[in-house]
């Protein structure tokens, strides 16, 4: 049973470092609206990226950085980008699965699911930081996703308490996506210009299918809010003018955070709701 269990986390790290190299290339072209699925290539050349020449970080590594085909170097993002994702595989399925008494095909399933979201906002949060925009397959596209993880969850027995039904699932999108756009809306008017994106709207959306109305999206919509204005204002006293930041991160870090800790969470930000509610 533990040496399962220990087989299972290096498993869960070496999926973690492929979500890494695939969300390097979502990150890549997703803005530009090019196709996930195409292998990839140099930006120099032209040439293809050999299979062995595409395994996480040791390629980069052997590679010494550059193109078989060219010489041209590659950003050191990459690898970084492929460990962060082995670091965050791992400590999901620690998350969910602390040890061999909990290795259950449940528990299992919604590290899986829990790991899929993670990965899903680091994606939306980094494109939100380079461009701006927050893509709909990272927000509105993966709103039916999450709820119907919510229904597979629910049916298997998983028996985390971030697991919410289906149905608080689209209640949650709708709470979520719904209060934050009304405050798009507000602001929107209020400043004559967009105060807040459409994208963060959508982003909310997933937040409260993943998580429900109550705490979870409440819970990080308010994290997230805080985080913003804290960020906001130490960069507004170092560049000494006020600067405009994106939400997506914010409420993408904010609902990483939840993942990992999000009955502690809740129980700090909203701790006469901390226990949520239920539907018939």
């Amino acid at each position: 049973m533990i040496t399962t269990w220990w087989i299972l986390q290096g498993g869960a790290l070496a999926i973690g470092l492929a979500v890494g190299s695939f969300w390097n290339v979502a990150i890549a072209r997703l803005p530009e609206g090019r196709s996930l699925w195409t292998p990839s290539a140099c930006e120099a050349c032209g040439h293809r990226v050999r299979p062995r020449d595409n395994v996480p970080v040791l390629s980069w590594l052997w590679l010494r950085g550059r193109c078989r085909d060219c010489g041209t170097p590659f950003s050191a993002v990459h690898p970084l980008g492929e460990l962060l994702g082995g670091m965050l595989g791992l400590l999901v399925f620690r998350r969910f699965v602390p040890d061999p008494d909990a290795m259950h095909a449940a528990e299992i399933v919604t590290a899986a699911f829990a790991f899929a979201l993670v990965a899903d906002l680091v994606i939306a949060s980094y494109v939100d930081i380079r461009h701006r925009i927050i893509p709909d397959e990272t927000s509105s596209y993966a709103i039916p996703v999450a709820v119907a993880a919510a229904a597979i969850l629910t049916a298997i027995g998983a028996p985390d308490p971030l697991v919410v039904s289906w149905k608080l699932s689209v209640l949650g999108a709708a709470a979520g996506g719904g209060f934050l756009g009304l405050v798009a809306w507000i602001a929107n008017w209020l400043a004559g210009q967009e105060a807040l994106g459409w994208g963060d709207v959508k982003l909310m959306g997933l937040l409260g299918a993943a998580f429900g109305p109550l705490p979870g999206a409440f819970a990080v919509l308010l994290l997230a809010s805080l985080l913003g204005a804290a960020v906001g204002l130490v960069v507004t006293v170092v560049a000494r003018r006020r600067v405009h930041l994106p939400f997506g991160p914010a409420l993408a870090l904010s609902g990483i955070v939840y993942v990992f800790w999000g009955l502690e969470l809740a129980s700090i930000l909203v701790p006469g709701m901390s226990r949520g509610f239920t539907l018939p």
